[in-house]
């Protein structure tokens, strides 16, 4: 079977788009995992693309164990621009299993993205019982096997847990990230951030993403890291995420709903032999 798809990233968070409106084919979850296999052609997550009455369009997000996610920031960014050079429109209302996203093609392959108002209650996280979402009190060792307790559990989306360290670089997130994303606190596993504020209006940050481990950047982790730094009295409504490709910015509005902003790739079409 070949399919035509396309590969585009944002900040290095790839992914591999299949435009399926026309409903050319059903992946099976075998085939969602040799997809994303950087030995085959190798994404952070697929996205399919179909048709949706209330919106431009509908997307689905697959990990790369197969599994079906929630939501994607920078996915949903680079779909939007996707679909703006297809009808030249410069908002693209786009349906998630978290709703309808609005995004904004802003020029110069710069698009944000409206994510919505974060959740923080223990039964929308969800954890397994009633915890306090603010600090999760979960043990974590940096390099040197000093112990360190915090998380703050936010879901924009999907689950998060962040945990605040003053030294970043100390941490070993490849080490921490597995534990962490099975942790019996979150029935549906978690994305694990660790973060060091920089200042007001900086956050550097390292991301083992649910269902996909180390990444490079990711859109959600970058929304609930900003929420969750306000949350902790650490930074201001408007703070820039930093990751080792560059930076998202993040804006909480005065309605606490989350607007993303960054820069996605150039569009290329890749054909895939299953």
């Amino acid at each position: 079977m070949d399919i035509k798809a396309f590969k585009m990233n944002g900040l290095g968070n790839d992914f591999v788009i299949i435009d399926n409106r026309q409903k050319i084919t059903n992946l099976t979850k075998d085939q969602i995992i040799k997809i994303c296999d950087r030995n085959f052609i190798g994404c952070d997550q697929l996205i399919v693309i179909e048709n949706d009455k209330s919106a431009d369009a509908n997307l689905k997000f697959f990990n790369s164990d197969g599994g079906e996610s929630g939501a994607c920031g920078n996915g949903t960014r680079c779909v939007a621009d996707f679909i703006s050079k297809e009808t030249n429109n410069k908002t693209i209302i786009l349906n998630t299993f978290s709703g309808n996203l609005k995004s904004e093609i802003l020029g110069n392959n710069i698009v944000t993205t409206e994510i919505g108002i974060a959740k923080t209650d223990w039964n929308e996280i969800p954890l397994s019982e009633k915890l306090n979402t603010k600090n999760l009190n979960i043990k974590i060792l940096d390099k040197n096997n000093k112990e360190h307790l915090g998380g703050t559990a936010v879901n924009v989306g999907n689950p998060h847990i962040i945990f605040f360290v003053n030294e970043l670089e100390n941490f070993d997130i490849k080490n921490i990230g597995p534990g962490i994303e099975n942790h019996n606190f979150f029935p549906e596993k978690c994305n694990v951030t660790i973060a060091q504020v920089i200042d007001k209006d900086l956050i550097r940050v390292k991301v083992w993403e649910r269902g996909a481990g180390l990444t490079k950047a990711c859109g959600t982790a970058a929304c609930a890291t900003a929420f969750a730094g306000k949350l902790n009295n650490l930074t201001e409504n408007k703070t820039d995420i930093e990751f080792t490709t560059g930076k998202l910015s993040i804006l909480i509005d005065e309605k606490n709903s989350i607007h993303m902003k960054g820069p996605v790739s150039d569009i290329d079409e890749i054909e895939i032999k299953l």
